[in-house]
Parts: C-alpha cells; sequence; structure tokens
C-alpha cells in the first residue's frame, strides 16, 4: 500500500498565465488518483497582477480544479493584509494548517483568525494515516510588504518536534508543509520521525535526502509539480518530478484565467518584440540582463530620474516575452504593488547602495542583487568591492546630488541603505510602470554594458 503526495508551491505569477495554468492544473489532475494528497506550500494567491485585482481570489477557480487537500501559508500569501487571505481560505476546498503562529501578546494585533488555524491535520489513504504539520519562515513579518507585520512567527523546528510528539503516535507517516528559506527547511528534516519535507518559498527546485529525510521543493510559478510515493512500512519514500510544460493542459483553466485578464484589461497587445527577452533567475541574477535593464529603464523614465536602482528579488520568473506580449505580461515581470519612488541622494549614498547589491545569498548563490539604469557600475568579483561608478558616463561625484527611482521597498526596507529624511515623490505602481514603458517606448532593451565584471 501506499500514499502520493503531489505537491505544488509559489504559483505566483503563474495565475497570469493562462497556459502556464492550464498545464499545472492538467499535470495535477493526470496523476491525481484516490490514494493521492494535494498539497500546497505557499504563495499561491499572491505575488502577481491578477493578484492585485483579485486580491488573491484569482486562485480558487485552481484549488477547486485540482481538488487541494491540504495547504500552508505563504509571506506573500499576506500582500494585501490578513482579512483579504482570511476570505480565500474561508472558501477554499482544503484545509489550511499552520503551527508556528501565535496570537502574541495582548498588544500585538495579530489577526486571531491566522493565529486559529489548526497547525496539523490527519488525512486517511489507502490504508494509511499521514500526518501534516505546515510552517512558515520566521522573517514574514518583517518581508511580507504590508499584511504580515503583527504576526507573531516562532520557530519551525520546535513547532515540528510539538506537533510530532503529538501525532507520533496515531499516524503511520509525517510530513511537513514547509514555507521556509533553505536552512531552516534543513533543519525541520532533520527532526527525528519526519518522513518527507514538501518546501516552498526558495525559487529554486530542489531533491534531497536529509538525514534520512526527503526533501522537495518545485521552484516557482507552476513549472514544476512533485508526485512523492509514501510506502507501508520501511521503504523509503520516493519522488517524481513532473515538469508542466510536458503534461496534458486543463482548457477549462486556462479559458478561465483568460477570462480574469479579460476582465481587468489585461489582455491588450502593448508591444511586440522579435528577440525574446528571457526571465529566469540565473540570467537576472547572476549579472546584468535584458530584463533587469528593461524594468531598471521603466523606472527612470516614469520618474524622469537620473538613475534607477531596482532590487531584482522583485522580478518574477515566467515565459520569455515574445513576439505580442500583452499588459499582463508586462506587469507580471515586477507584479507588486507600492509605488516607484523617486527621491535624491548624494553620490556618496548612491556608491553605499550599489555596493550593498553585491552580496552573495544563503539560499541561491546570488552575486547581484540590483538592476541599474543612468549609470555604469565596474566591480571586482574577485575582491569583493566596487571599482566605478558613473552616472551618464561621467565619474560618480561624492556630494553631488542625484535623482534615483527605485521601489517602495528599497525606500523603505531596512534591507537597503536609502536616507530616510529626503523627500519622496511617488509614481504609479511598479506594475503598471513597466507595462507603461513598454506601450509607450517598445521593448528594443538590449545587455549595454552598464554592469560589468573585471
Amino acid at each position: 500500500m501506499s500514499v502520493r503526495l503531489v505537491h505544488y508551491s509559489d504559483i505566483e505569477n503563474a495565475c497570469d498565465d493562462p497556459v502556464r495554468m492550464g498545464q499545472l492544473a492538467g499535470t495535477i489532475q493526470s496523476i491525481h488518483g484516490e490514494d493521492t494528497v494535494v498539497a500546497g506550500t505557499g504563495d499561491n494567491t499572491a505575488p502577481g497582477v491578477l493578484a492585485h485585482y483579485c486580491e488573491g481570489r484569482q486562485a480558487l477557480p485552481f484549488f477547486r480544479a485540482v481538488s487541494t487537500d491540504v495547504e500552508t501559508v505563504g509571506n506573500h500569501d499576506f500582500d494585501f493584509g490578513t482579512a483579504p487571505i482570511l476570505d480565500v481560505i474561508s472558501e477554499s476546498p482544503q484545509e489550511w494548517i499552520v503551527a508556528n503562529v501565535t496570537d502574541g501578546d495582548s498588544e500585538s494585533g495579530c489577526s486571531p483568525g491566522i493565529a486559529e488555524l489548526d497547525g496539523t491535520t490527519v488525512l486517511h489513504r489507502d490504508g494509511q494515516l499521514v500526518g501534516f504539520v505546515g510552517v512558515i519562515d520566521p522573517a514574514t513579518p518583517r518581508i511580507a510588504p504590508t499584511g504580515a507585520s503583527e504576526l507573531t512567527v516562532t520557530s519551525p523546528v520546535e513547532s515540528v518536534r510539538t506537533a510530532l510528539s503529538e501525532l507520533s503516535q496515531t499516524v503511520d507517516q509525517f510530513v511537513v508543509l514547509a514555507h521556509l528559506r533553505s536552512d531552516f527547511e534543513t533543519a525541520v528534516a532533520a527532526v527525528d520521525g519526519v518522513d518527507v519535507v514538501l518546501g516552498g518559498h526558495v525559487h529554486r527546485e530542489r531533491h534531497e535526502i536529509v538525514d534520512g529525510t526527503l526533501v522537495v521543493r518545485p521552484g516557482a510559478n507552476g513549472q514544476v509539480v512533485w508526485e512523492v510515493e509514501l510506502f507501508d512500512g520501511n521503504r523509503p519514500p520516493m519522488a517524481t518530478r513532473h515538469s508542466t510544460a510536458e503534461g496534458p493542459i486543463d482548457e477549462s483553466m486556462a479559458d478561465t484565467t483568460r477570462e480574469q485578464l479579460a476582465d481587468v484589461d489585461l489582455l491588450e497587445t502593448v508591444a511586440t518584440v522579435d528577440d525574446p527577452i528571457y526571465r529566469d533567475i540565473d540570467r537576472r541574477t547572476r549579472g546584468e540582463s535584458r530584463v533587469g535593464n528593461l524594468v531598471a529603464d521603466a523606472y527612470r523614465w516614469a520618474a524622469d530620474a537620473d538613475v534607477a536602482f531596482v532590487h531584482n528579488g522583485g522580478l518574477r520568473e515566467g515565459r520569455p516575452l515574445s513576439g505580442e506580449v500583452t499588459a499582463g505580461e508586462m506587469a507580471s515581470v515586477n507584479p507588486f504593488r507600492g509605488k516607484v519612488e523617486a527621491l535624491h541622494v548624494s553620490g556618496d549614498q548612491l556608491r553605499t547602495l550599489l555596493d550593498a547589491a553585491f552580496r552573495p545569498h544563503r539560499d541561491d548563490g546570488r552575486l547581484w542583487h540590483g538592476d541599474i539604469s543612468g549609470m555604469t557600475v565596474e566591480y571586482d568579483t574577485e575582491a569583493g568591492r566596487l571599482v566605478s561608478v558613473a552616472v551618464n558616463d561621467q565619474p560618480i561625484e561624492a556630494g553631488r546630488e542625484y535623482r534615483i527611482a527605485t521601489s517602495s521597498y528599497v525606500v523603505y526596507s531596512d534591507d537597503w541603505p536609502i536616507p530616510r529624511e529626503t523627500t519622496v515623490d511617488s509614481f504609479g505602481p511598479p506594475f503598471k510602470t513597466v507595462a507603461d514603458y513598454a506601450r509607450q517606448e517598445g521593448l528594443t532593451v538590449q545587455v549595454d554594458g552598464r554592469l560589468r565584471e573585471c
């Protein structure tokens, strides 16, 4: 006897692509059976362009189409506040679980609706009882754009241990639904008694055995589904990877997504491009990329600024921009609300910001975390330092004032060294800015040597 887990995560802006949503739903449906549990591990209601218009409800037809059984929340599920995600939870077919969110103290303001979700559940399939616990990243109150700042998130490792102590005598298998960064994901996998960790949050795939525990992660945007078979007895779990691009398409799901996009005027063609603009994470986080240049140029254009800086963690993967490109496809490149902001900084402050963009990332090895416009930057990768910065081909002047365009996240986040005392001019949201720029200026962007390694 065996139980099969069908695992998706971090759908995000796949909800803006009818083909991807149809293929994702079709792939899951093709491997669904009476012995399956369909499980999601967060960030499946946001971010994305439709998400801004629907506040996460655009995901409901997908949840129903694939008959999701169990899910945990992710940081982006709070993008529009606590109330919208609670509405989605109340209307979706699956049971939502999260064990490491608490009410906190009486002054925290944490919504009891999230804290009162069950942390665990037990499902019966093919003669086996499978226990599930959901845990989210402790950084969620800091990294969720708006809706999670008042959540109290405790240790995922301790929450998993507590759940195991409560369920270990009654279940045959124990599975963690983990919306965690990689080191926490590894730590919960090392807890004695965990059979499988279904991961999310990090946008790179994972298939690994950690201390005898199977860990799988599908990456982002509905491109991969994992099928995990849990066997009765001592036989270890087995994982099969399914590429949704190679799977069948659920035409009904694709049509539903098209209707959702049409309802908010996102199917309009705004530009054409002959040379496809690729959006994969390796291209845009290892140095200069066309898609990064495109977004940075759009910010500078919108704010009429000297320079622009874009945190490339806010850019999202998807199919290449090719041929006739719609407003929805353009907006999905940088699908966040907030604002494009313009402020004045000194040359020294600008250099400090650029220096902060060069740092290794613990989860995916990224080196370069920013995209730029109006500047040329040289960086010594071996020494780990900036060599030179020029603005409009002129060496940067320490005391000179420059007008810089960037996002609300960069301006107001503690992660970036932006002076808080500076007056800020606000423009449209990033997702609309990028679409408007393509409509007005076209998509002729190239890699032009603005970021150079030496």
